[in-house]
């Protein structure tokens, strides 16, 4: 006779589906175990059994986040760009992707997307582009917060992510040497 399955028991998919619903709700900075553990009424122990720490939780959110990239894509400005729409899907996204990328933590599949887009013998600059990427959702995403609880800078002080989109593409060109008005398509 089998033992009936537990509703209340987890998997590691139903944990890190309640971490990145937490992720948008109260942020990376506020996205503990315990918080976690909360939200799916089990003790913060039972979460260890599906990772076995913090950081590898994270890892799978960055990778959860960079699974929306599509792969094989030929132009440059669309990868990055979708790259950088992935990044804002979360709120602290970017910060969560750029944290795990610092670490060495998680899939490489926003360089491998880079990559793929740029061709053959690119893999310093798509290195340089997802840096970019990188920072620049950091950025944007850190200046809209900032926004959202009326602590960016007055009206008369320089705003760093004025012309995002336009600042976005001219980076992006300038690092895949391509035109930032008409993207190189390779096809």
């Amino acid at each position: 006779m089998s033992p009936e399955r537990n509703p209340a028991r987890h998997d590691r998919d139903s944990v890190a589906r309640a971490a990145l619903a937490l992720l948008d709700e109260v942020g990376l900075a506020d996205l503990s175990m315990r918080r976690i553990a909360a939200r799916l009424d089990v003790q913060p122990s039972a979460l260890y059994w599906h990772f076995a720490n913090k950081q590898e939780l994270l890892a799978e959110l960055a990778d959860r986040i960079t699974a929306r990239i599509p792969a094989g894509a030929s132009d440059v400005l669309v990868t990055a760009r979708s790259i950088r729409d992935a990044l804002f899907a979360y709120r602290d996204g970017a910060e969560l992707v750029l944290s795990t990328y610092a670490l060495r933590l998680g899939s490489s599949h926003a360089q491998i997307a880079l990559e793929t887009s740029l061709g053959a013998g690119s893999s310093e600059r798509a290195t340089a582009l997802l840096h970019f990427i990188l920072g620049h959702a950091a950025l944007a995403q850190l200046r809209m917060h900032a926004e959202s609880h009326g602590a960016a800078a007055s009206a008369d002080e320089i705003d760093p992510t004025a012309g995002l989109d336009a600042v976005f593409d001219l980076g992006v060109a300038a690092i895949a040497g391509v035109s930032a008005s008409q993207p190189r398509d390779r096809a």
